[in-house]
């Protein structure tokens, strides 16, 4: 009773045919073959990259500029000759 048979399912497709043309249907698949294939690209293309991403693409911090050195205080005559006793 509630359930659709072959009559059903050929009137169907006809009216769908006709609605869409059979240009709009073949286009549909088409896009609809190409989309799984991108996506199953992308699947494999995801399993193939390693888990560290590669040396360019790694930011690259400068090295840290060598320290300078601290300015030496300048000694005079008596502090040269040490302790006058």
């Amino acid at each position: 009773m509630g359930g659709l048979s072959l009559p059903h399912l050929i009137i169907l497709a006809l009216v769908v045919l006709i609605l869409f043309g059979r240009g709009r249907i073949s286009e549909m698949m088409g896009d609809f073959g190409k989309g799984i294939k991108e996506f199953k690209k992308g699947v494999n293309e995801g399993t193939e990259t390693p888990l560290t991403p590669p040396a360019a693409q790694i930011p690259q911090t400068p090295p840290p500029p060598p320290a300078a050195a601290a300015p030496q205080p300048v000694q005079t005559e008596q502090q040269n000759s040490g302790p006058t006793a």
